[in-house]
């Protein structure tokens, strides 16, 4: 079974790469710098090059796959929201997943599936009521972003089975918001971040790429998934049980206002929106989670 990743050497695709190249899989990796990725992932996989634009040397890869995941996209948090960073990062997802689509579609032996990802930004901020894959879409830009990222996949042909996965935070000690989180702990000032009352869904990495490949396989799944934890926490107790996992105090508190002085917009979305993000979806279909506390998970992660 030939799988095309696109996306392959971030920290959720290297993850991924290594647990799909363990099955018998034949495995593309899909790369602008074909040389640096096999340094990264190694040598059991096809590396092809691809500038990102071109639609017909895509649909010459595409040729043969069964399944075709993407999972690239312009870093939200890495760079300050101007306008000129707002418009890259939304034409970095919409543009190349706009390619990908048409080189699917031009192909006269189509793929099965067609794995897309996405982020729970959909839904906006709510501090009250939580969401599940029937909620509408949110306000704000993390919204627009995922709305325009997903409506790109519209045109995809009927008999290609598509999947849209939205993910929450990815906890990982291998990269991702949780490193950022931890580096004030392991100086001494570890703490929440706003009011504390914010929800935050996480998912652990390892159920993270179990999900992806669950929905792979799975036949029957299509549409829309959240990739969360069962169980989202509030930021203040989350904030406690990092400080556990690495045995460092939870004491120290970034205010509100801090946060909007110093981000802007940025860290509003990010740091201080209220997200109860619910996997219906996956539990309905029998995916089972390794991890659903927060404490199990992080003391998993940081564990000696």
């Amino acid at each position: 079974m030939k799988i095309v990743i696109i996306g392959a050497t971030g920290f959720i695709g290297k993850k991924l790469f290594t647990a799909l190249d363990k099955e018998e899989y034949e495995l593309t990796v899909v790369s602008r710098d074909p040389e640096n990725a096999r340094k990264l992932l190694g040598e059991h996989a096809e590396f092809c090059q691809w500038d990102g634009a071109e639609e017909s040397r895509l649909a010459e890869i595409f040729t043969d796959a069964k399944a075709i995941i993407n999972l690239a996209g312009e870093s939200i948090a890495a760079a300050g929201w101007s306008q000129a960073q707002r418009k890259k990062i939304i034409e970095s997802r919409v543009n190349l997943t706009t390619v990908v689509v048409n080189a699917i579609n031009s192909l006269g032996q189509k793929p099965e599936v067609f794995l897309q990802a996405s982020a729970i930004g959909f839904y906006g901020s709510d501090f009250n009521n939580s969401f599940d894959e029937k909620s509408p879409s949110g306000k704000g830009f993390l919204a627009e972003v995922t709305q325009k990222w997903e409506n790109a996949t519209r045109a995809l042909h009927d008999d290609v089975r598509l999947v849209l996965f939205r993910t929450g935070v990815v906890l990982s000690k291998d990269g991702g918001a949780l490193l950022e989180m931890a580096r004030p702990f392991k100086m001494g000032f570890g703490g929440y971040i706003g009011s504390g009352r914010q929800w935050f869904s996480w998912i652990h990495i390892e159920d993270e790429v179990d999900a992806i490949q669950f929905l792979m396989e799975h036949a029957d799944a299509a549409g829309v998934y959240n990739l969360t934890a069962p169980e989202p926490i509030k930021m203040k107790a989350f904030a406690k049980e990092l400080g556990r996992a690495l045995k460092r105090p939870s004491w120290f508190n970034v205010p509100s206002f801090a946060i909007k002085l110093a981000m802007g917009q940025r860290g509003e979305e990010i740091l201080l929106a209220s997200q109860k993000v619910l996997p219906n979806r996956l539990i309905e279909d029998g995916f089972q989670f390794q991890f659903t506390d927060a404490r199990i998970a992080l003391t998993n992660i940081f564990k000696a």
